[in-house]
């Protein structure tokens, strides 16, 4: 079955779209207002325990389900073996839930939950295979899925992890996986974003999938300074952190990081290959109807 998902239709058009980040929190309640995504946003992600002990992403993709918003459910191997992460799926395609985007997760130990066992049964490529086969309307030992299921599947990249060679070989697999988008994560230097994507066109990987990069407005200098030190995700420059700097206070240097986050945009809308932008939040979503509206259209 093909997913029936106002992303899935999307990424198959010609038009530059725009998803958007939830960072569920340690609460019975959404703890913001869906309405501050707007209109411009094509989905919004449900991050799965992304900094901590949280709404579960299932739960959480409902409520956007039922404020109007269509969800993507983020699903990570780190904290289920293959038995619970077929049974989560299940449950949102029951949930009127299409869109899936496969991770591994963080590491415990940078959520705050170093004591904690992990998982990784399966790794985020073999979640995509699972989910693929899901979609073909079996499970992964061959059992029959009664109803339909069709969920349009992502992934996520980096475009900083070199050698660039293993970064293609490892897109290309998630993609020959079954992977229909890729989110990537931020990105703070275009430059280098665009040698990147220019590698992943090249190698017609732009073809077979869609490209949305990432893009974070940063709260302030101390933000920036310690994603720097505590992921090796992110790679912040020096003269990004220098600008949050000089801004001033903490309201100067928030705005200053929305003004970075949509110059990052406007450089890196219309690059051959890429499909759109994935705003991420880091728990400030606010921002993002402030980031989409300036901008350029």
């Amino acid at each position: 079955m093909k997913p029936d998902s106002k992303l899935a239709a999307k990424i198959s058009g010609k038009e530059f779209i725009f998803t958007a980040e939830y960072l569920p929190v340690a609460a019975t309640v959404l703890g913001m207002d869906p309405k501050v995504f707007g209109g411009g946003v094509t989905a919004v992600n449900a991050a799965d325990n992304h900094h901590g002990v949280s709404m579960s992403s299932l739960a959480a993709s409902l409520a956007l389900r039922e404020a109007g918003i269509e969800p993507v459910l983020q699903i990570i191997t780190r904290d289920r073996n293959r038995i619970a992460l077929q049974s989560d799926l299940l449950g949102a395609a029951y949930l009127g839930i299409r869109n899936v985007l496969c991770l591994s997760g963080f590491h415990q130990t940078l959520m705050g939950s170093g004591e904690s066992a992990n998982v990784f049964d399966v790794d985020s490529i073999q979640l995509i295979n699972i989910v693929a086969k899901m979609n073909g309307g079996q499970l992964l030992d061959g059992t029959r899925i009664q109803g339909g299921f069709a969920m349009l599947i992502g992934a996520a990249a980096n475009p900083d992890l070199k050698p660039l060679e293993l970064n293609l070989l490892r897109l290309d697999k998630k993609i020959s996986a079954g992977a229909d988008f890729i989110q990537t994560q931020a990105v703070f230097a275009a430059d280098a974003f665009k040698v990147w994507l220019g590698a992943v066109r090249d190698a017609g990987l732009t073809d077979r999938a869609a490209i949305l990069a990432g893009v974070l407005p940063l709260r302030s200098a101390a933000q920036a300074a310690q994603l720097a030190v505590a992921h090796t995700d992110f790679v912040i420059p020096e003269t990004v952190i220098d600008r949050l700097t000089a801004a001033g206070d903490a309201g100067a240097q928030e705005k200053e990081g929305v003004r970075i986050a949509v110059e990052i945009i406007n450089e890196l809308k219309g690059l051959p290959g890429l499909k759109g932008v994935h705003i991420l939040s880091g728990g400030n979503e606010s921002r993002t109807g402030e980031v989409l509206a300036a901008v350029s259209r």
